[in-house]
């Protein structure tokens, strides 16, 4: 059963583990309320969730030391619009931070983004939108959370911007559209193009948003919704059930 996710933003108590010490919370960064984290809190039980909606509110990010790891979302806006979205250089800088202190990141789209420009990549428009299921080729089955998806999986792409690979980081995924669909940035950073939490629960959710049925209308056509409900059919959501084990993983040893 999926975990429900926190309806407000702000930081939750911290959690007593068995021995008596205190649990850090994972930090959820969400730019919009339809683009949260859905099947990602699944892999972190009852752990403590520290929410913050960045566009919504002022809450302010924690220290990167107070949390177990972080998972930056998705949103429609550009990761390069931060005169209009101020907050965004906030997230940014804080993402640096979190590299540095080798704390788990995981970006999803926007979030991905975010963590590219923080590492000094560049974000640009991609030559064509990226909207439906489609494979993915993964490129490194050493690596501790896409490793296990090699050689290729189906999940749902939603983007129209791409980014660079961040100096020092390491290629993990390439569709037949996009070159770069994901990266590892040190021991413990993951920047994922892709949504793969996506499953027919979200799909229907993102349908019943307009802006994004709208954007599915103009990439897909008329049939958009029988195309988007078809592929979350057939998805596999095991698959991303071993990337964010994985990444709850990380952070629970974080």
């Amino acid at each position: 059963m999926r975990v429900p996710e926190p309806e407000h933003a702000g930081s939750a108590p911290y959690d007593r583990a068995p021995s008596g010490r205190r649990r850090r919370p994972l930090l959820v960064v969400r730019h919009v309320r339809w683009e949260g984290p859905h099947r990602i809190l699944d892999a972190f039980d009852a752990a403590p969730v520290h929410l913050v909606d960045t566009l919504d509110g002022d809450d302010p990010l924690p220290p990167v030391r107070d949390v177990c790891g972080a998972v930056f979302m998705g949103g429609p806006m550009s990761a390069n619009d931060t005169e209009r979205y101020p907050r965004l250089s906030q997230e940014m800088q804080w993402l640096q931070q979190a590299v540095a202190a080798e704390v788990p990141v995981l970006g999803v789209c926007l979030g991905s983004q975010l963590l590219a420009r923080a590492l000094g990549a560049r974000v640009t428009v991609a030559a064509a939108r990226e909207i439906g299921f489609a494979p993915i080729e993964v490129l490194d089955d050493r690596d501790p959370l896409l490793g296990p998806l090699a050689p290729a999986t189906t999940v749902l792409h939603w983007h129209a911007e791409v980014f660079e690979l961040p100096d020092g980081a390491t290629a993990l995924a390439r569709s037949s559209v996009t070159d770069l669909q994901a990266f590892r940035a040190g021991p413990s950073a993951w920047g994922l193009l892709f949504h793969a939490e996506a499953d027919a629960q979200l799909v229907e959710q993102w349908l019943a948003e307009p802006t994004m049925a709208g954007e599915a209308r103009d990439h897909l056509g008329p049939e958009y919704e029988r195309l988007l409900r078809a592929g979350a059919a057939g998805v596999d959501t095991a698959v991303g059930e071993r990337v964010f084990a994985a990444f709850a993983q990380r952070c629970r040893t974080s």
